[in-house]
């Protein structure tokens, strides 16, 4: 007897750009906001955030984030 195991397909979106503070989650431009795209894993999101980040690091006021649209989509499944 074999079992199929389905999984879920993820979907991690990394994106950053300048905050209006930096105390705060807001961007000063949302037009401006970068979206460095859409990513299977969270070990590739990683790995394109980790890039992008150490590229701006001379620029306090900008941050890159990991959004789990697979969360989003379905609020049910973690």
């Amino acid at each position: 007897m074999t079992t199929e195991v389905t999984s879920k397909q993820l979907i991690h979106m990394v994106i950053g750009g300048e905050m209006k503070s930096l105390d705060s989650v807001e961007f000063s431009n949302l037009n401006a906001v970068d979206i460095v795209g859409l990513f299977p894993s969270y070990a590739e999101a990683y790995s394109a955030w980790k890039q992008k980040a150490q590229a701006t690091v001379d620029q306090a006021q900008t941050r890159y984030f990991i959004v789990h649209l697979h969360r989003l989509l379905d609020p049910a499944q973690n």
